[in-house]
């Protein structure tokens, strides 16, 4: 929430974005733990973002219904037209394959980049070995 305020407030713009085809033009690490948050509840289903009633009603306690909740605000239209990787990922039937499909997603499109990668802090902890 706070880098939306931060977004909104100065008017930034991603760099790099790929518009209507990233998950959110700025943040995928929030649907990742968002996905993991409902691994294990029963009831909810990942196409149910597809109900305004239910991104409504859940966006306060799961943090991937606040991501869409944002998502739906920021973007005018129909999920499905602003945000088709959303919208495909709606169609999977479990939350476990989303989260283990956007942990993929996230290793590929920011972790295996080195001009993202070169920003972080190395040390002896969390080691560089070019």
């Amino acid at each position: 929430k706070l880098m939306r305020l931060v977004q909104q407030t100065y008017g930034l713009e991603p760099a790099g974005s790929r518009g209507c085809w990233g998950l959110d033009d700025y943040q995928m690490l929030p649907f990742l733990f968002g996905a993991a948050q409902l691994v294990k509840h029963g009831l909810i289903k990942p196409k149910s973002i597809h109900n305004p009633d239910f991104v409504d009603m859940f966006s306060k306690d799961f943090m991937y219904f606040g991501c869409v909740e944002y998502v739906l605000s920021v973007k005018k239209g129909p999920i499905s037209e602003t945000s088709p990787m959303l919208n495909d990922i709606s169609a999977v039937g479990r939350w476990q394959k989303v989260k283990n499909g956007m942990l993929k997603m996230y290793e590929g499109e920011v972790l295996s980049k080195f001009p993202i990668t070169q920003h972080l802090g190395f040390g002896s902890i969390f080691q560089w070995k070019a």
